[in-house]
C-alpha cells in the first residue's frame, strides 16, 4: 500500500515548512529511517526521515515550496507496486 509521506509538526506553533532540499531522487530506493529530505521550520532545518521503506515514487512538492503541516510531501511505494490514482493533498 502507498505510503503518503506528509510533513510532520515539529514545533509547536508550527504551521508549515519549507522543502529546502531532497536528499533522494524519484526513482530511488529508501529505507525506514533513511534521510530523505530537509525542511526549514521558523526555528531550524531539519533532516525528515523515511516513514517506510520502498521506493520514493513521486515527489510531491520541490525545492523552495512551502507546505502546511500534514501536507503530503512524497509517496514512497513497495517495489512493483503502481502509483495510486489520487494523492491526498494532505493526511490526517
Amino acid at each position: 500500500m502507498a505510503t503518503f509521506f506528509p510533513l510532520p509538526k515539529l514545533g509547536m506553533n508550527q504551521e508549515e515548512g519549507e522543502i529546502v532540499s531532497w536528499l533522494v531522487s524519484e526513482g530511488d530506493t529508501v529505507i525506514e529511517g533513511q534521510p530523505i529530505v530537509e525542511v526549514e521550520t521558523d526555528k531550524a532545518t531539519v533532516e525528515l526521515e523515511a516513514t517506510a521503506g520502498g521506493v520514493l515514487a513521486r515527489i510531491v512538492h520541490g525545492e523552495g515550496d512551502i507546505v502546511p503541516i500534514n501536507g503530503v510531501i512524497a509517496v514512497i511505494l513497495a517495489p512493483g507496486e503502481a502509483m495510486p490514482d489520487e494523492i491526498p493533498e494532505t493526511v490526517a
